[in-house]
């Protein structure tokens, strides 16, 4: 019996050894991205995660892939831990969500071509076709209402390519992340941001439900960097 708790002891030491396997979207500028060169992962959402695991000092990975590979990596238990995820009540209900990592503003983008000014209700968008990135939540109430949807796009850039190819009406996204795939095509002049966010919406790193041991570690060491500005200063560097 005791070699039998001497080599248990020794497996569960060298199951937590092992590097945590991290993954977020490849697609995601630019909070997380890689590039034609190389698949080096980048971003600003990139560089938090690793603030945040190498203040938790544990051993890791990150890898970044297509977003519906990302979750079904977590999903089936491949990997330890994916970010980043919109925190709607079906996200805390499938994950242990941690966080917020940081917040971003998701809004609709349209074009000259697309009368609306502005939207008060989700009623008022039941005219127009909306582009959104397959497999995204955005917000609950929207997520379900029964509007006109257009669901090819496979990621954001995708989505602003279709914007500007007269495809869609309006497209849903992240406020910063949009404008950035604008600013790509040179097309600041042919787009414009209905004044009414959907929703402020805070974007969470994501454990297997019931992996509360490494949620916490995350959510402790985000902790301690947050409260000494270090968080604060990676994301004044992306902004400017």
């Amino acid at each position: 019996m005791r070699y039998l708790l001497i080599a248990l002891l020794a497996l569960t030491n060298s199951l937590a050894a092992q590097p945590w396997r991290v993954v977020g979207d490849e697609q995601f500028a630019p909070y997380s991205f890689v590039t034609a060169e190389d698949d080096t992962p980048r971003g600003l959402d990139v560089e938090l995660v690793d603030a945040v695991l190498d203040e938790a000092n544990v051993a890791y990975e990150i890898r970044l892939y297509p977003w519906e590979r990302v979750k079904r990596m977590l999903d089936r238990g491949e990997v330890q831990m994916a970010f980043q995820f919109a925190g709607t009540p079906q996200r805390q209900r499938q994950y242990e969500l941690v966080g917020p990592l940081r917040s971003g503003s998701t809004v609709f983008m349209t074009t000259a071509k697309t009368a609306i000014a502005d939207w008060k209700t989700l009623r008022d968008l039941s005219p127009y076709v909306i582009g959104q990135v397959r497999g995204y939540s955005y917000e609950e109430n929207f997520d379900h209402a029964d509007l006109a949807r257009d669901t090819s796009a496979q990621n954001p850039r995708q989505l602003v390519s279709m914007l500007l190819a007269g495809r869609i009406d309006i497209i849903v996204g992240d406020h910063t992340q949009l404008l950035y795939f604008v600013r790509e095509q040179r097309a600041q002049n042919q787009v414009r941001v209905l004044p009414r966010p959907l929703i402020q919406m805070p974007r969470f790193v994501a454990f297997a439900k019931g992996d509360i041991e490494r949620a916490r570690q995350f959510s402790e060491a985000l902790v301690r960097l947050r409260n000494a500005g270090k968080l604060d200063e990676i994301q004044q560097r992306w902004n400017q």
